[in-house]
């Protein structure tokens, strides 16, 4: 039965597992690791937004082509900005970029960066220190859509005025404007910011080590995993690091209660920013 307009969606914390079953099985992704509370609120914001109850959910995710796709997509897309937690940025530039001038090729990963915003925002921030020409950044997300609205670099013109001000509270040296050209009501990142730069599907739960880094940013992505995807996560980001490499993660996420802490040590614990010494 069709939800009613106005009906509030409801899923049980039991039907949310059959879901969480069925998706494995039929798509192959793994939602198991995934915070219950998390999940379940987000899935029912979908079912409420289509008018679905829980027999609909089934049918639409086992019948409805694309479904499956765009369910995904409402339930991992991470909402970011350019130079969002603007404090965040200058830190990395008084305590990371240092190091990072020591490295004769800077390789950076942006993980679950989204629609690449701050795969730009680290890509600015190696321009102004002059590192941008030996550098290059790869951004990952696990929803394909989501990359490719990333790869344009192309932004709604109404988010601009956002950005400009995480920009102007990270630094007021410059004019965000430089960084972009203005077509009708769209914002394009420039070439040349775009052209050290690759965006890609990655899934953190299941694929495995992605290259070697010296800086790895993973903001505001674990918060959505339980304590034990948490840790094998950390462990793919630790793996994937070069020694004395960073590991950048997101304002409510941090290393003290996971044994890896012992291979870090803290550059920023308000940033929650550390460096692999083993």
């Amino acid at each position: 039965m069709v939800k009613l307009k106005g009906e509030p969606a409801y899923l049980s914390f039991e039907e949310l597992e059959e879901i969480i079953g069925l998706l494995r099985q039929t798509s192959g992704f793994d939602l198991s690791g995934y915070s219950r509370s998390s999940l379940k609120r987000r899935i029912q914001r979908v079912m409420g937004l289509d008018r679905m109850d829980f027999v609909d959910l089934k049918n639409a995710l086992v019948n409805a082509p694309g479904f499956q796709t765009y369910l995904m997509y409402e339930i991992t897309v991470n909402v970011t900005e350019m130079f969002r937690d603007p404090d965040f940025f200058q830190a990395l530039h008084a305590l990371v970029i240092p190091y990072l001038r020591t490295f004769p090729r800077v390789k950076i990963w942006s993980a679950g960066c989204a629609s690449g915003e701050e795969v730009y925002s680290l890509a600015i921030l190696l321009l102004q220190n002059k590192l941008y020409e030996r550098s290059f950044i790869y951004g990952t997300d696990v929803n394909s859509h989501i990359i490719e609205v990333a790869k344009k670099g192309i932004y709604p013109l109404q988010k601009i005025k956002t950005y400009t001000e995480n920009f102007n509270h990270y630094t007021t040296e410059e004019s965000f404007s430089k960084y972009y050209t203005v077509k009708y009501d769209m914002a394009i990142i420039s070439n040349h910011l775009r052209s050290n730069t690759l965006f890609s599907t990655h899934n953190l739960v299941s694929d495995s080590v992605f290259n070697e880094f010296q800086l790895i940013t993973c903001r505001n992505v674990m918060i959505y995993f339980d304590h034990n995807l948490q840790s094998r996560v950390l462990e793919l980001l630790y793996n994937s690091l070069s020694p004395f490499g960073f590991l950048c993660l997101g304002a409510k996420e941090n290393l003290t209660n996971h044994p890896i802490i012992d291979k870090f040590r803290i550059i920023s614990r308000k940033h929650n920013i550390y460096q692999k010494i083993k």
